[in-house]
């Protein structure tokens, strides 16, 4: 893999924007006023999933007395007032400097409100760095496959030369789908043991990736 990729796409929560313990913080809301059990960040990681709707059925709500639509909208009204309190991991400016330095181009293809995302990117000052960017049309953070198949129809590189950066099993099949390899980081919202078990190529942290650059 190493000196051949010419193009890299990013996911971007839990692999570029570090929202982990927000969205921890915003589901225990929920579920506090559905009077269910409050989860731990440990649980959290290991439930979540795409979509988003069957992590939500695992964390214990019942559609049937709140539908997901409700529960998704007052997450998404929450995470909105709130996302700012968050920032990128540690790292990750460096990292995307490094890439760019090296003449590999950038691109986000997240599950995140796609007019919603091009303001975060341009809060946290690294548009620059993508010469492309794709989110859903929707709150709902339902799969973002589709985008994915769209935006590899675009990129004129051979497989071998793209790589995909991110935090979820989800990003793993989206890269399967894109047939491109895929790298997963560790720190997000899925655990490592979880990342790890269908034989992904699984970082601890976004600095391990300029090894593989």
């Amino acid at each position: 893999m190493k000196n051949k990729i010419k193009h890299l796409i990013w996911d971007w929560n839990g692999t570029l924007f570090n929202d982990v313990q927000l969205s921890v913080d915003i589901i225990n809301n929920l579920l506090k006023i559905n009077k269910l059990p409050q989860i731990t960040y440990e649980k959290y990681r290991d439930i979540f999933t795409f979509p988003v709707s069957d992590y939500y059925k695992l964390a214990g709500f019942d559609f049937n007395k709140t539908s997901f639509e409700i529960l998704g909208k007052m997450f998404m009204e929450e995470y909105e007032n709130r996302k700012y309190e968050m920032n990128l991991f540690n790292g990750a400016k460096e990292i995307l400097e490094l890439v760019r330095s090296r003449g590999i181009s950038q691109s986000v293809l997240s599950a995140y409100k796609y007019d919603t995302l091009l303001e975060v990117l341009e809060h946290y000052c690294i548009s620059e760095y993508f010469e492309s960017v794709s989110g859903l049309d929707n709150i709902y953070a339902g799969s973002k496959e589709h985008l994915g198949i769209e935006l590899r129809k675009k990129l004129n590189f051979h497989k071998s030369e793209i790589l995909l950066v991110g935090d979820t099993l989800h990003d793993a099949d989206v890269a399967k789908a894109m047939d491109v390899d895929c790298v997963l980081i560790s720190n997000g919202h899925q655990s490592a043991d979880k990342l790890k078990a269908n034989g992904n190529l699984v970082l601890s942290d976004l600095s391990e990736l300029k090894h593989l650059l």
